[in-house]
């Protein structure tokens, strides 16, 4: 968080004042006036003196990508260092005048004459001649990823002194947001602003520009945590839930299932910030991110990301989600949020991206309820150099959700493969081949390799045709029991009558079939399945086998079947 910009321009205005002076004969020429009080005569000097007026505009601006500063707003606030008032503000105001006693016989009383005055932004729909440029959100400053038009908020103040002041402007100094977690340190010099007149061709340049920043800080802004992260993968039968007492113990202030909350009894200020109220859970968080490995496909993978409000209090409105992955820097494709890349290094490392939600569709998260979350699912394209299921690789390193991290599982806890998954795989295939080679035959055609399927169309399909005639015969001569061939009655001929051959591909799951012999002829049931293998692993394949239909007759051998639709490696 950056105020910047303390832009000063100054120029002299008289304003009469009025002091006490000893009595003294009258003097033509001279600018005194006598004052007859009743039973008392004094002489009273009238003179003119010269006032400071310093029109002075203040810019807040946010600098940082994912934190934005939410409802109910910004509330500036800084210590005079001499006796300064402000006499006139324009896109913003204080929440209090103070004493102006001291002004009472000027007619005009100072917009606010406190030694801390603590400023607020005007809220929209306020008088046109009260606003200026980029004023009148309500103190609601976005992020520079989300929206880059409202991360800016400014007003006009014009400033002057006390009567007794020399009225110089000084510099005030303890600036404070008043937003919990930031702290701000002292304005310091910096170039003065230059500003663009006369479409540009004159410049004109303010008397003096003062910055401050202001740091954020999670443990400044809550004691505990605001929101868990839990975890679960298709190849893991548990879910990995947040950590107990993740945000904290008590359950003095939880909501019970069933329960209606306690809307009445709690502080409706709009100016504070209402004080959670969740649901009574096990980890007490008011936000739970919840990541999902759900889909593993030859060359991506699928994960899906839930984000739940348990707060019964509060909408988060321009919420955002910050995640940190290895593979994040491969996403091909985010559904139903935006998504950005955060930093971007020069090296090649992008791990870190930004999710938020769409305009009008799901950029407030609701209170806790039936429709209280937000979800998305992103395709990821995989690094073979580096991607794998192995030791909780496939899951966040760390989350943040409206700029506050989350508290993770354990490493310990992560959802892991089974430990005999790479023995059993070995194992499997042993034991197809040993029960299996005499029984069954397996032919592997090679794709092609550098050729685009515009150029070659037709691909391997006449040589997988060719191999379905050799098998055909090998069943006919009493070899295998049963085969697998397209389903349909005739293959498909173009206009001149000659074989029509076709390809097509899916990454979707596709059905299968597995048959052994002693089958009935045309019937496959998944009872007749026996294989020997552990029955815990799943065999996945990308292709589309097809049974038999009818069995071809001799005089059909010579016959190439129709591919269509058969994959190009079988």
């Amino acid at each position: 968080m950056r105020l910047t910009k303390i832009e000063l321009r100054c120029d002299k205005r008289s304003r009469r004042r009025r002091a006490r002076a000893p009595p003294a004969p009258e003097r033509s020429g001279n600018r005194v006036t006598s004052i007859i009080v009743p039973g008392r005569k004094r002489l009273g000097r009238t003179r003119q003196k010269t006032l400071t007026m310093c029109q002075v505009q203040v810019k807040l601006e946010n600098m940082q990508e994912y934190r934005h500063i939410d409802k109910p707003g910004w509330k500036l606030s800084w210590h005079w260092e001499s006796k300064q008032v402000i006499w006139d503000m324009r896109g913003a105001e204080t929440t209090e005048q103070g004493n102006c006693s001291a002004f009472a016989s000027s007619g005009t009383l100072p917009h606010c004459c406190l030694r801390r005055p603590t400023i607020v932004d005007l809220l929209p729909g306020s008088p046109f001649n009260s606003q200026v440029s980029n004023c009148c959100r309500g103190g609601v400053l976005t992020s520079m990823s989300q929206d880059r038009t409202n991360h800016v908020s400014v007003f006009h103040m014009t400033i002057g002194s006390f009567p007794d002041d020399s009225g110089e402007f000084t510099m005030p100094s303890n600036f404070d947001i008043g937003v919990p977690g930031y702290s701000c340190d002292n304005a310091t010099s910096v170039t003065p602003t230059k500003y663009s007149t006369d479409k540009g061709r004159r410049k004109t340049q303010a008397l003096a520009t003062w910055e401050a920043v202001c740091v954020y800080s999670q443990f400044r802004s809550s004691q505990s945590p605001k929101c868990c992260v839990s975890l679960s993968a298709f190849y893991y039968r548990n879910i990995v839930p947040c950590p107990t007492c993740s945000c904290g113990c008590s359950s003095s202030h939880c909501v019970k299932p069933g329960e209606m909350p306690p809307y009445l009894e709690q502080k409706h200020d709009p100016e504070e910030e209402v004080t959670p109220v969740v649901e009574c859970t096990k980890h007490m968080c008011p936000i739970h991110i919840h990541w999902h490995v759900k889909v593993n496909y030859r060359e991506y993978w699928r994960v899906k990301i839930t984000a739940t409000n348990l707060n019964t209090m509060k909408n988060y409105t321009d919420w955002n989600l910050v995640v940190l992955h290895p593979n994040l820097k491969s996403v091909e494709q985010v559904f139903s949020f935006n998504y950005k890349s955060l930093t971007p290094y020069h090296n090649g490392i992008n791990d870190t991206g930004m999710f938020w939600g769409v305009k009008f569709y799901n950029d407030v998260l609701l209170q806790a309820g039936k429709i209280g979350n937000v979800q998305t699912e992103l395709l990821l394209k995989k690094d073979m150099g580096n991607f794998s299921f192995r030791e909780g690789w496939a899951f966040p390193r760390r989350i943040l959700f409206n700029g506050d991290e989350c508290v993770m599982p354990s490493p310990d806890d992560y959802p892991r493969l089974p430990s005999y998954a790479s023995s059993a795989a070995s194992s499997f295939a042993t034991t197809l081949k040993n029960n299996f080679e005499k029984l069954e035959q397996y032919v592997e055609i090679p794709s092609d390799s550098g050729i685009s399927f515009i150029v070659q169309p037709k691909m391997k399909a006449l040589e997988i045709a060719e191999k379905a005639r050799d098998t055909n015969r090998a069943i006919l001569s009493g070899k295998f029991d049963q085969d697998m061939v397209k389903e349909g009655s005739q293959p498909a001929l173009d206009k001149g009558g000659k074989l029509q051959i076709l390809t097509s591909h899916t990454l979707k799951p596709v059905p299968i079939a597995i048959g052994d012999p002693g089958l009935s002829q045309g019937k496959i049931t998944s009872e007749s399945i026996k294989v020997k293998a552990k029955r815990e692993l799943k065999l996945r394949l990308c292709f589309h086998l097809r049974k038999l239909k009818r069995r071809l007759s001799r005089e059909e051998i010579q016959k190439v079947p129709d591919a269509t639709e058969e994959p190009e490696t079988s």
